[in-house]
């Protein structure tokens, strides 16, 4: 089990699907949250979800972390919460809307994250900057940045000893954010587990 935390981000608009894109029918789960919260669980010691309200009936409460700002739909502020409950250390950090990256990928990410603040994943297209290990050290960067109203995740990467790492496969790393990604996804799934 890994001992690092993993904190799953839900709290996003989902403005590009139309609909909330957490609550989603996915694979054998009642939802896409659900789905990589009991994946993730397997393999993590201490396992959250970030968002702004409590919408979900699979998780208890000291497992998620509620956004303290409830209006700004921003990244920054939800990292700003989640360090306020979990300090003094690295955690994983990863969206929901991630559900193919692998526990060897998180590992890798673990394993070089031990002498930088943040370390995220990059493939051949972008890099994933809400994809990595983020240590608590950047808590004031975070406060720095909500003060003077920035909310760029790269904002927050660049201004901290960081580092990227390459990923070769850039399916793994395919974020769901439109209706035509969902059904992607789905393909996909089904794909993977009828495989195994």
């Amino acid at each position: 089990m890994i001992d690092i935390p993993c904190v799953i981000l839900c709290g996003g608009k989902s403005s590009r699907m139309k609909e909330d894109k957490t609550l989603l029918p996915f694979f054998n789960s009642n939802s896409l949250a659900q789905f990589q919260y009991d994946r993730l669980k397997l393999h993590f010691q201490n396992i959250y979800i970030s968002s702004k309200t409590n919408k979900f009936n699979f998780i208890n409460e000291k497992n998620l972390i509620l956004d303290e700002n409830k209006e700004i739909f921003s990244p920054i502020l939800a990292l700003d919460t989640i360090f306020k409950k979990i300090n003094n250390q690295k955690i994983f950090i990863i969206t929901v809307d991630s559900p193919f990256v692998t526990i060897e990928s998180i590992k890798e990410l673990i394993k070089n994250s031990v002498d930088v603040d943040v370390c995220v994943a990059k493939t051949e297209d972008k890099v994933h900057n809400l994809c990595g290990i983020f240590d608590s050290n950047i808590s004031l960067t975070i406060k720095n940045m909500i003060n003077q109203d920035i909310h760029k995740i790269n904002y927050l990467i660049k201004q901290n000893k960081f580092k990227i790492i390459e990923f070769p496969n850039n399916d793994e790393f395919m974020n769901i954010n439109t209706p035509d990604d969902y059904k992607k996804s789905l393909i996909c799934i089904n794909k993977i587990y009828n495989s195994n």
